[in-house]
């Protein structure tokens, strides 16, 4: 798949059923995800195929996120902080 119709289609995906959501991931995918590792790229897939409610409460930091996922979560919050990831 080219670079540009992976990235339209992350892009498609960040917009989410919860408008809360949308506001966090589709700033995120437009202005990080192509500087993403592609262990991080497939990671933010990933997060793409779950639950709104799950990621949410990993976004507000409610609940610890899944092992594999921590460092793209970690990466979302600190973009949306206006701070690098840690």
């Amino acid at each position: 798949m080219s670079d540009t119709r992976d990235f339209d289609r992350v892009l498609w995906r960040s917009r989410r059923g919860m408008l809360e959501l949308d506001l966090l991931l589709v700033g995120f995918a437009r202005d990080r995800y192509r500087a993403l590792s592609p262990a991080l790229q497939d990671a933010y897939k990933e997060l793409l195929t779950l639950d709104d409610w799950r990621v949410w409460d990993w976004l507000q930091e409610r609940t610890p996120a899944d092992r594999a996922l921590r460092g793209i979560v970690a990466e979302i919050v600190a973009f949306n902080a206006g701070q690098d990831a840690p």
